[in-house]
């Protein structure tokens, strides 16, 4: 009698792109203490646009923060792209963040003194990288800025700098970028171009997206909206993956 084939193995499933399990962040002790996160559980996949909704002191931007190694949290396990980082020392947390993560924040926190092209290259030069003059000339290409490299910051419109800052966040081919509020500043046709490119980068490059915005209009440009209020996730809204070129 022939021997049984042996059951065909699974393929390996890959990790999410950030796992939450129990966060919490206290901030201070006693009665004056205050609960910004009260046991946060959450997967994110990778290639995914999340949204992070709710009203002002709900928690949105200490979860980014902690989900980014930013900030730890008093309790609970974080995981990025399959790593933890709750209690990773804080040399290799930098390591981390130079070299796997991309961040954009409302405040662009461009260098005056460099070029558009050495702004974006930075992140490589901080993570002991070679820097890729290529490299940039894509990211910036893909942002619209291709014929802007050698100019510095302070001749750029605000909507200009932000995608700078998002060249400079993407630079590095993260696997995951965090965005607090990486349109609060902007009016409403440059802030829909960067929201724009945000989109494109989840669905070409395969960058998984988190960003913390006050927008609703913002929000539906992700595949899910999270509503945290009062340092708890109370709701998930499923807006619907836009359409390409949206």
């Amino acid at each position: 009698m022939p021997p049984t084939a042996p059951p065909p193995t699974a393929a390996p499933t890959a990790a999410p792109a950030v796992e939450l399990r129990g966060v919490r962040r206290r901030y201070g002790r006693g009665p004056a203490a205050v609960h910004a996160l009260r046991g946060i559980d959450l997967t994110l996949p990778r290639g995914s646009f999340t949204a992070v909704t709710g009203p002002s002191g709900s928690g949105k931007t200490t979860l980014l923060q902690c989900a980014a190694g930013l900030d730890r949290p008093t309790s609970g396990s974080i995981r990025v792209a399959g790593t933890e980082i709750s209690r990773m020392s804080e040399r290799r947390l930098t390591a981390l963040r130079r070299s796997r993560l991309g961040f954009v924040f409302q405040a662009c926190n461009l260098l005056p003194a460099l070029t558009v092209e050495d702004n974006v290259l930075l992140p490589m030069r901080l993570a002991g990288q070679r820097p890729d003059r290529r490299r940039a000339a894509d990211v910036l290409a893909r942002v619209g800025l291709a014929d802007h490299a050698h100019r510095r910051p302070g001749r750029l419109s605000g909507g200009q700098q932000q995608r700078v800052a998002l060249a400079r966040a993407l630079v590095t081919g993260p696997d995951v970028l965090f965005a607090d509020e990486p349109t609060g500043a902007l009016d409403t046709a440059t802030a829909a171009e960067v929201l724009g490119l945000l989109r494109h980068a989840v669905d070409t490059l395969g960058t998984t997206v988190v960003m913390v915005t006050h927008d609703p209009v913002a929000a539906a440009r992700a595949d899910q909206i999270l509503v945290l209020t009062g340092g708890t996730l109370t709701e998930r809204l499923l807006p619907g993956t836009p359409q390409a070129g949206d």
